[in-house]
């Protein structure tokens, strides 16, 4: 059984239709309208082997706060539509990424209570045309609306690029190994039997 979704979302500041295959190979069709962001979401497709197609038509004349942050919303419902039920699957997933002199630290829980813990700074306002605080508003979007402990940290680094993606690909990397099945688990990875 396919473990794909897709969502869309549309309020007074966009419209953003996320599709999201868990089991994919790493294509990525991306059109938010902030090259960079853009940039980003292809390091999470590929680095987690998903198959992602985001569009988006948000209000960036404001600026690039709604347009990144409701993708992240998106983004979230879209991964829960595809876990379903998320039996068989191994829940927690974790990675240590180096990105030349950066490393990032990325744990996930997928057991159904959102929580987020996010410990990263940045030298400039901006990156590449995409404001950098919106990373965090990016990952908090996606850890409440997918239900899961997300935790981020980046531990050093200098380049803010270089921290950015190593944030996106660490994701990545930690959410592929949290959606993993594991033929020994029957139903779900809970004492509650549930998630």
């Amino acid at each position: 059984m396919g473990r794909s979704a897709t969502v869309t979302r549309q309020t007074r500041e966009t419209c953003v239709t996320v599709t999201i295959d868990l089991d994919g190979t790493g294509r990525a069709d991306l059109h938010t309208g902030i090259g960079f962001f853009d940039h980003m979401l292809d390091g999470f497709a590929r680095h987690g082997l998903f198959d992602l197609t985001v569009k988006c038509e948000g209000d960036l004349f404001v600026d690039s706060h709604h347009t990144i942050e409701d993708t992240g919303i998106t983004l979230g419902m879209a991964i829960a539509k595809a876990l379903g039920d998320k039996a068989g699957i191994v829940r927690y997933g974790s990675c240590l990424l180096p990105m030349d002199e950066t490393l990032a630290l990325c744990a996930v829980d997928l057991g159904g209570r959102p929580y987020f813990v996010y410990d990263a700074a940045f030298a400039s306002q901006n990156c590449g045309g995409m404001d950098t605080q919106m990373a965090r508003e990016f990952f908090y979007a996606v850890s409440y609306t997918a239900a899961m402990n997300l935790h981020l940290k980046v531990l050093y680094g200098e380049n803010d690029h270089h921290k950015l993606e190593a944030m996106f690909k660490a994701f990545a990397k930690a959410l592929d190994a949290a959606t993993r099945r594991d033929p020994r688990i029957e139903g779900v990875l809970s004492t509650k039997g549930s998630l």
